[in-house]
């Protein structure tokens, strides 16, 4: 690797800490960087997963107080979370390059187009309800499939589900979707290790800049409008949907 390609993985890896911290999105960061370097597609999905796992424990880490609040009610949700993650992860190592390649371009645009909407998707109470609910685990453990499967655009999907079926503050949210966060991409990275789809060069430099960018990214989402940093990773998502559409 070029010190330009080096910079650049980097940079995408504290990025990516730093934007799912503040909601989610940050795959979008690291599968485009992955996907200059040359790492073929499930290589570059999978790494994502390795890379954004500190930065999914730092930013839990400094949202101990609001886990703290709610993390009984978490239980379940933990347990869906697993279950899900597994199942996405399998089914991403039961494809070829070729295959998950061809159906990339609709997997961003899908999942460009719900974080551009997450605003939208916000419930208009915050009223804290039972995090046990029907609505609430189906939502959670579908969620974890895609998110065990791709995982780009994942983190407001979680806030989405969440937010409409359990209610409560955004922190509040945010910290229990960070914290779930991190056991579907514990989940994966266990499976892709397995599979043997890691390109650990690339991640052996985005690591320890995704762990800075998770722990950033809560600073950050307390001072930082989230409205840029959202529209700043939907300009990413658009960017790498039209060009898996016209070198596809």
């Amino acid at each position: 690797m070029t010190i330009t390609m080096i910079a650049l993985l980097a940079a995408a890896g504290f990025l990516s800490g730093a934007v799912n911290a503040i909601a989610g999105g940050g795959t979008f960061l690291t599968f485009g960087a992955m996907t200059l370097a040359g790492v073929p597609p499930i290589s570059a999905n999978a790494t994502s997963s390795i890379v954004q796992f500190p930065g999914y424990i730092t930013s839990t880490i400094a949202y101990r107080d609001e886990i703290a609040h709610r993390w009984r009610s978490a239980l379940l949700l933990a347990i869906v979370s697993v279950v899900g993650a597994f199942a996405g992860a399998f089914l991403l190592l039961s494809l070829d390059n070729p295959s998950f390649r061809q159906i990339v371009p609709w997997l961003l645009a899908a999942a460009t187009a719900v974080f551009a909407a997450g605003p939208w998707l916000k419930p208009k109470s915050s009223a804290e309800r039972s995090a046990n609910s029907p609505a609430c685990i189906i939502g959670q453990f579908l969620t974890s499939i895609y998110g065990g499967f791709f995982g780009a655009g994942m983190g407001i999907m979680m806030l989405a589900v969440l937010g409409i079926t359990t209610g409560g503050t955004y922190h509040h949210l945010n910290a229990l979707k960070n914290l779930l966060a991190v056991l579907i991409a514990a989940v994966a990275i266990v499976v892709f290790v397995g599979g043997g789809v890691i390109a650990w060069a690339e991640a052996i430099v985005m690591i320890p800049a995704g762990a800075l960018g998770g722990y950033a990214g809560v600073w950050m989402a307390r001072r930082v409008p989230q409205a840029v940093m959202r529209w700043c990773v939907v300009a990413v998502g658009i960017g790498l949907t039209v060009y898996y559409f016209v070198t596809g």
